[in-house]
């Protein structure tokens, strides 16, 4: 298992530790910004999460991405340049 699976792993784990996921898919696009602020060899700096889950009902868009920051932990934030979200309730 190469060290960007583990952290795509770890993203997972603690999602759907935290929430209802009915759907989830997690991409690491570092490739896509080599070169760029925050690349690293070997990835594990740019993340797209697409998530749906029905903890998200009723929430805003600031409010979904709250809940995945504190279901992801500060720590886990802390060692991704950029984590872009698409999530939606349900």
């Amino acid at each position: 298992m190469s060290a960007t699976n583990r952290v795509i792993d770890e993203i997972e784990g603690r999602l759907r530790a935290a929430l209802a996921v009915s759907a989830l898919a997690i991409e690491d696009e570092s490739e896509k910004h080599r070169g760029h602020a925050g690349w690293r060899e070997g990835g594990e700096t740019h993340f797209h999460v697409r998530l749906r889950s029905p903890d998200l009902d009723g929430l805003s868009r600031l409010e979904r991405h709250r809940a995945v920051h504190a279901a992801l932990g500060a720590d886990l934030i802390a060692r991704i340049h950029a984590l872009r979200l698409t999530l939606e309730p349900g």
